[in-house]
């Protein structure tokens, strides 16, 4: 190779950077490239994929945990732009946990059955990130709670989040401090049970679909839940079709019926007056 082929490094480069304050110590990969450790023994080629995959989701649910508690507080302080804007990167989070199922649908069901015994129990039922994010936009579930040890962090911030108005709920409460003839009954009400659906309220978004422009900024809003309902749900579908093709029906890791337990969840809703609606413009 000749050195007009080797580029040189522009003048303005750090070097000798301090590892704490180089890019590997901004981010602690020494943490987060070591935490990757197969039990199978020897280690099992693809259980590093199947950890990573795992990982790599918790990180962005971590997100998704982290942008929704932000649109509660923006729904809650009367800044729905803001709010909206905060649901449209959600989305796009979503498109990333939807597309890395492709990647686990590499591993055949021969390979995973070498090292799945390895992992016991755990199993991503038990992820406090994923039932923190349903528990945030409106699917409550105390029996979920039970899952985790009494008096465990883990069961404490989910206890926290169960019984904290989910972002349906604050928005429901800025339609009824807004003047929207929203139900008493949907006020103040006991947030750790579920959003049960309400006529006088899908009337309430009708009129509102009705008239988009008058009322853009609550449309908006509503039209960046649907979108982030739908995503979820396309995602759980993804997921089922997944453990399907990899261990078709059986038990799933954690004592679930595994496919048939992730099919129910389809039939699940987060916002029912916002899908009922679209029936009745």
């Amino acid at each position: 190779m000749s050195k007009e082929n080797i580029r040189s490094l522009e003048k303005g480069i750090q070097l000798d950077v301090p590892e704490r304050d180089n890019y590997g110590g901004y981010l602690c990969l020494d943490v987060l490239l070591s935490a990757q450790k197969p039990l199978s023994e020897p280690p099992h080629h693809d259980e590093m994929l199947f950890i990573i995959q795992h990982q790599t989701s918790e990180l962005w649910l971590k997100l998704i945990v982290h942008e929704l508690q932000a649109a509660i507080e923006c729904v809650q302080t009367n800044r729905l732009g803001r709010a909206s804007k905060i649901l449209a990167r959600i989305k796009q989070v979503q498109r990333q946990l939807f597309a890395q199922w492709a990647v686990l649908e590499t591993l055949t069901p021969s390979e995973y059955m070498e090292f799945r015994h390895v992992f016991g129990k755990a199993s991503g039922f038990q992820s406090v990130q994923y039932r923190q994010v349903e528990f945030l936009l409106g699917n409550k579930n105390k029996k979920m709670v039970k899952v985790f040890p009494k008096k465990s962090e883990s069961r404490m911030i989910l206890e926290n989040v169960l019984n904290a108005p989910s972002i349906y709920d604050v928005f429901i409460a800025y339609l009824a401090k807004e003047g929207y003839a929203v139900p008493k009954t949907l006020l103040g009400r006991d947030f750790s049970e579920p959003h049960v659906y309400n006529e006088q309220l899908m009337e309430v978004l009708v009129s509102v679909y009705h008239q988009p422009e008058t009322h853009w900024k609550v449309y908006a809003l509503c039209e960046q839940l649907v979108d982030v309902e739908q995503s979820f749900q396309l995602w759980r579908f993804r997921h089922m079709k997944t453990v399907e093709r990899i261990i078709g029906f059986k038990t799933g890791s954690g004592g679930s019926s595994g496919v048939d337990f992730l099919k129910k969840a389809l039939e699940l809703t987060f916002f029912p007056e916002l899908l009922r609606l679209r029936t009745e413009l």
